[in-house]
């Protein structure tokens, strides 16, 4: 048409050109994305393998202070570091009856209210430790151990069991005879990840049991961006449910094979049992989903 304008064609309005740049655009925001995930992320993670009553004592643990002796009017300090390592996440204590003290450090890198940090690392980085009170000293027993969280003594006080708890089994430690200072599997492959053990009166074990498995943890363990990614936003940690409101419990003979189970599966009585003491016919439940105490007849 005569007096029309006439707009030249240019690249820069070629649509193919356009969809180039904001690819382009697109990739260098991932980039950064990223970047910014691998430089701010507080893990190195690997990815993981997932598995197909004690005497009382004075002495306690604080996850950031060490192995405390707590008396009616005072509070000692007793170990903060060992080896000249920090104790950083002091868990579970038991005393021997010469005095000795076992307790787990359950890991040398992440603090108590960082755990889940430890979980999505999935590298070893707990021990277990002794304090000889004679001595005032504290030595390593083992080192390397995935989250170690409840220790208990047998009856005859000749080894230790161990709660490993991301592994999803307790470890046995021989501290007498011919097999002193070696350790061998006691349980693998429970049906729950360990938290606290107990010696009951007939010489058995009582082992609380965390189910710290769902769909959205498993893809994350065989995933070391999506661990990242985690640990970088830690609020995406509540849409994985890692630990279900449940409650589990289950008694171990001195051979390692399960002899008791007890189970709310849905947790409408109790739910996330972290010990389970036996007493006089009964277990005594410890929690973290109610305000009480639980106790159930054994007989």
């Amino acid at each position: 048409m005569r007096g029309a304008i006439q707009i030249p064609h240019t690249d820069a309005m070629d649509p193919r050109r356009m969809l180039s740049a904001c690819t382009s655009v697109f990739v260098v925001c991932l980039i950064a994305f990223l970047l910014q995930i691998f430089i701010h992320s507080p893990i190195s993670p690997v990815p993981l393998e997932l598995p197909v009553a004690s005497p009382p004592s004075d002495y306690t643990k604080n996850a950031l202070q060490g192995l405390l002796k707590v008396n009616r009017d005072s509070v000692t300090v007793l170990a903060s570091e060992v080896e000249g390592s920090k104790i950083r996440c002091a868990d579970e204590v038991i005393e021997a009856s010469d005095g000795s003290i076992y307790f787990s450090d359950a890991s040398t890198k992440f603090e108590m209210h960082d755990w889940f940090l430890d979980v999505l690392e999935a590298k070893p980085h707990g021990r277990i430790l002794k304090y000889d009170p004679s001595m005032k000293r504290t030595t390593v027993l083992m080192y390397g151990l995935c989250f170690p969280n409840g220790v208990a003594l047998s009856p005859a006080e000749d080894f230790l069991i161990v709660c490993e708890t991301w592994r999803f089994r307790c470890l046995k430690y021989w501290l007498k005879g011919e097999l002193e200072g070696k350790r061998v599997p006691f349980i693998e492959n429970l049906p729950g990840a360990p938290d606290n053990i107990n010696l009951a009166p007939d010489g058995s074990f009582w082992i609380a049991l965390l189910e710290l498995r769902s769909t959205g943890l498993d893809f994350v363990h065989r995933s070391s961006m999506a661990k990242r990614i985690l640990a970088t936003f830690p609020k995406l940690m509540n849409m994985i449910t890692p630990v279900k409101r449940k409650a589990t419990v289950v008694n171990v003979g001195p051979d390692g094979k399960i002899l008791k189970m007890y189970d709310d599966w849905d947790g409408k009585v109790m739910s996330l049992v972290t010990s389970a003491l036996e007493f006089e016919g009964h277990l005594y439940l410890g929690n973290l989903g109610t305000n009480f105490v639980g106790k159930l007849p054994l007989h």
